[in-house]
């Protein structure tokens, strides 16, 4: 792949980027060991908008996403429906993408990746508008999340123990939400929930597997609706998650959709959009977009990367 140019977007915030400092010229040096042609834009200074629309306007064929999961979602939205192709090198907290798509975790493994790594053609789905590669979240879930917010960049076990006892009090306060939910498989139905997902294609059950996703072109949302959430529920549904068994939860209902609508009394929801928490205005208009999104995938990955590895960035 030797003929390809890249065009890297670093965000040298992310989370192992920023525990590992990752710099621009490391980087630089690990593409040319590989004999790859790379021009990569690490001016953190400048709006993400803009170095998105830079990336989009090169020459480069491939533009690099090396960062997170915000930093892959802002690029994956623009390079929808067009002739260059989204890679990743991750160097976020979570990974979602990286994960399903089995890049390595380590940053000079997956630069290396890039040199037999060939083109695939994966769904994205879309809310309001916007493009999103693994899910959307309503209700209980982002009030958590906002809390994780406060030890990103802290990995004390002080810090850990703090979000958790943060998470029992949500948990133990928390309320059901009254929405409308309206799919095309289904009529629109009024109902009071803990918390609602719809993620592009499926997440599969399996033996230790937590929101892996195998297939990422079959042209279908999911949508999952968390009726209730008690801590027996938090309980029971994470050792099935652990074991594998956690679909047919009576706690939780899945259905597989290709469009649906969210409608709140709310004006506006709070909402957990790949990974970050914001807030978006109802209601909430989610379709699925087939085969719209060109990303690189490594042709032999051996033994899938587990999250231990992410810091084993040189």
């Amino acid at each position: 792949m030797g003929e390809h140019r890249y065009h890297v977007v670093l965000n040298a915030n992310a989370g192992t980027a920023n525990a590992t400092g990752v710099t621009k010229a490391g980087l630089q040096e690990m593409f040319e060991a590989n004999g790859l042609q790379a021009e990569i834009d690490a001016d953190a200074s400048q709006p993400m908008a803009d170095r998105v629309a830079r990336a989009v306007a090169s020459e480069a064929n491939i533009v690099v996403a090396a960062g997170g999961d915000g930093t892959i979602t802002a690029l994956a939205d623009a390079l929808v429906d067009s002739p260059k192709s989204l890679a990743i090198l991750p160097l976020g907290t979570v990974n979602a993408l990286a994960k399903d798509l089995k890049v390595p975790l380590d940053l000079a493994a997956a630069v290396a990746s890039l040199v037999t790594a060939t083109p695939q053609s994966i769904d994205v789905g879309e809310v309001n508008g916007r493009v999103f590669l693994h899910k959307v979240v309503v209700g209980f879930i982002p009030g958590v999340a906002a809390g994780r917010e406060h030890i990103r960049g802290n990995q004390t076990m002080a810090a850990k123990l703090g979000l958790l006892r943060y998470f029992f009090r949500r948990l133990a306060r928390s309320r059901r939400i009254a929405v409308v939910i309206d799919t095309d498989m289904s009529n629109a139905r009024a109902e009071r929930v803990q918390a609602i997902a719809i993620a592009s294609n499926a997440y599969n059950e399996g033996f230790g597997q937590f929101f892996h996703r195998e297939n990422l072109d079959r042209g279908t949302l999911t949508l999952y609706v968390l009726k209730h959430f008690t801590f027996a529920d938090f309980v029971r549904l994470t050792g099935g998650m652990l074991l594998g068994r956690w679909r047919d939860d009576e706690a939780l209902r899945v259905e597989s959709i290709t469009a649906a609508t969210i409608r709140s009394h709310k004006a506006l929801l709070k909402v957990m959009f790949d990974g970050e928490v914001e807030t978006m205005r109802t209601p909430l208009v989610f379709r699925i977009r087939p085969l719209a999104l060109s990303v690189l995938t490594p042709v032999d990955v051996g033994t899938p990367a587990t999250p231990d590895m992410a810091g084993a960035t040189p």
